[in-house]
């Protein structure tokens, strides 16, 4: 699915629409709209506030508009080793039943469940962008 970035509401309700579990995995390389995308999915699903890279935290939490959790954001591009998102404890969060969005999944691939829903970001040109979901 092609898109630019004033279809991204859009593209976020086909996206939560089609996924096939709140683990949502997002592959593409650096700069293609990984955050981007989060963000308007965390919009769209009534997130509270502006979602943000967590690239320095590893990770971050959103909450809904009433204050309940919605999910969580995760960019492992930092990562070293698989061992590292097992200390902070992601087997938890993969599993608390909210969404969680990925950003970089191949640095942690034994953690990622089966289940998770992949979604593969092209860049075709410096405003538009080709998605794909596959496995």
């Amino acid at each position: 699915m092609m898109y630019s970035e004033k279809e991204l509401p859009e593209v976020a309700k086909k996206i939560v629409a089609s996924a096939k579990s709140k683990v949502i995995c997002f592959h593409g390389p650096m700069g293609a709209g990984k955050t981007t995308l989060i963000k308007a999915l965390v919009k769209e699903l009534g997130g509270a506030g502006n979602a943000n890279s967590p690239t320095f935290g590893i990770v971050n939490e959103y909450h809904t508009t009433t204050n309940e959790l919605l999910g969580y954001h995760f960019d492992f591009y930092r990562l070293e080793n698989e061992e590292e998102a097992l200390d902070f404890g992601v087997e938890e969060y993969l599993y608390s039943g909210a969404w969680v969005f990925i950003e970089w999944p191949e640095k942690v691939p034994s953690y990622i469940p089966e289940d998770c829903t992949n979604l593969f970001i092209e860049i075709v040109d410096h405003k538009t962008r080709n998605i794909t979901f596959g496995n």
